[in-house]
């Protein structure tokens, strides 16, 4: 039987009750144990060394301290990113929706600098001034340009801190947005004609950039700025133990920060859940045999946790509190039918021609998503 969910108090924040915290203070333990553990050399900047924020990130332990694994996948490109941020080059985190970019940006950030709050988030509406600098106009009519006038962006207070900035979605920005991140990374200088100055980045200062493949707004990175970065690229879950693993970790982290009053998933509701993602993204059968239609919509990773947590909300407060097929099956319905002419014909296929076939431990949600559905 799945436990229930641990609840915990709503963090607080100067007396606010906070939906969010950033990983550096979720996590201030296990980086705290880090640092005071750490028998490595430290580059200019850094709290802890690349070692202990591998440990951060992978998992592992600090003294008697139990280091839980933020990212679940290949060690190896954890190991490239923190290089790259070792450097002088700044780093590129690639892939599909739902592969943990931002994730890991943030914990990166979190354990290198302990604030993973100078972040720029890349829209279609994002400004050069949101890069580099803007100004308090009531002040700058009053009294002309001057520093307290000034209003920096994340990227020029990293520069002046010697710290990480991170960049999200940097190809949703248009492309000569994304042109004015070439001389701050070739430079690492900021310049402001307005106060006749310039400001050179501190040492330490880098910048952790995310981009979607999958996205259909983007905007293609020039060549200049792609030679600004080392590119890791984050695949998909190799297999469906590591996405099952993924999803059962977030999810009971979901669960005990927002106090959802449900019990926790069992590993077989979590098993379908990712199985149904997997194949239906895959555009086959685990086993190969059957081929798919896909649908318009991502399935990544990402929704499997989002579809979960939904499910748990619509258990605490509109059902009995465990986690039925009910309430997995109307989550499914609305992650998996995006475009309702296209996505119900492939999901009612599904139904029909590979979950309705699986036997008597799939026939409660299979009733439940026909029920949906029909």
């Amino acid at each position: 039987m799945a436990k229930k969910a641990v609840k915990k108090s709503t963090s607080k924040e100067n007396g606010r009750q906070v939906l969010r915290q950033p990983a550096e203070v979720l996590y201030a333990e296990e980086i705290s144990e880090l640092i005071k553990n750490d028998k490595h050399s430290k580059p200019t900047g850094w709290q802890m060394s690349p070692r202990s924020v591998l440990t951060y990130i992978c998992g592992g332990t600090a003294g008697k301290k139990e280091i839980t694994p933020k990212y679940v996948g290949n060690q190896r490109l954890v190991e490239i990113a923190i290089s790259t941020l070792v450097t002088d080059r700044a780093l590129l985190l690639i892939g599909e929706p739902g592969t943990a970019k931002s994730w890991l940006s943030e914990h990166l950030t979190a354990a290198i600098n302990g604030d993973s709050t100078k972040v720029v988030q890349g829209t279609a509406g994002t400004t050069e001034e949101q890069i580099r600098y803007t100004w308090n106009y009531a002040m700058l009519i009053a009294n002309g340009p001057s520093h307290t006038a000034l209003i920096k962006s994340p990227v020029f207070r990293a520069m002046e801190q010697g710290a990480l900035a991170r960049f999200e979605e940097i190809t949703r920005c248009a492309s000569e947005v994304q042109d004015a991140m070439i001389s701050l990374l070739s430079e690492k200088r900021i310049s402001v004609p307005e106060l006749e100055t310039e400001i050179a980045a501190e040492k330490g200062f880098s910048v952790i950039a995310t981009a979607n493949t999958r996205d259909r707004g983007v905007n293609d990175m020039s060549a200049a700025l792609k030679r600004r970065f080392n590119l890791v690229v984050l695949p998909s879950p190799s297999d469906l133990e590591t996405e099952i693993d993924i999803v059962r970790v977030r999810v009971n982290e979901m669960a005990s920060n927002l106090d959802l009053q449900s019990e926790l998933p069992s590993e077989d509701a979590v098993e379908k859940v990712c199985t149904i993602f997997r194949e239906l993204r895959a555009g086959e059968t685990l086993d190969g045999k059957n081929k798919l239609k896909s649908p318009s919509g991502v399935l990544s990773t990402a929704e499997a946790i989002s579809l979960l947590a939904n499910s748990m909300a619509l258990s605490g407060h509109f059902g009995s509190g465990a986690l039925s097929a009910e309430d997995i099956a109307a989550g499914l319905q609305g992650a998996i039918v995006k475009d309702e002419e296209k996505d119900h014909i492939v999901w009612t296929e599904y139904l029909k021609n590979v979950m309705k076939k699986r036997g008597a431990e799939w026939r409660p949600l299979y009733n439940a998503c026909a029920e949906h559905n029909a």
